[in-house]
């Protein structure tokens, strides 16, 4: 997977690693869990009305385009969420029974 966003600065901070879809990523401390997805892939998550992949669109908290979510259902807003050692993050709603 090719990433959108490539790292220019601060690449000092201490890494973090967490999972995106089971699979492991990394991010650096301070990162929101938007910037540490696109530092892994192009997008950050799938589109609940068709195939498309959505990256976040307004990056600031307003308009949902970067709900992730958790195994247990919880959505979390990508950009507002800072990434904590061992999140786990799931790019389409989990299917609960």
């Amino acid at each position: 997977m090719t990433p959108r966003f490539h790292r220019l600065a601060e690449t000092d901070r201490p890494p973090l690693t967490f999972f995106i879809d089971g699979r492991a990523a990394r991010a650096l401390e301070g990162d929101t869990l938007l910037v540490a997805m696109l530092c892994n892939d192009d997008a950050v998550r799938r589109s609940e009305f068709g195939p498309e992949r959505r990256a976040g669109f307004c990056l600031m908290g307003s308009c949902q385009d970067c709900g992730v979510w958790l195994a247990d259902g919880t959505r979390l807003r990508a950009c507002g969420t800072a990434v904590t050692e061992g999140l786990a993050v799931l790019t389409a709603m989990p299917a609960l029974l």
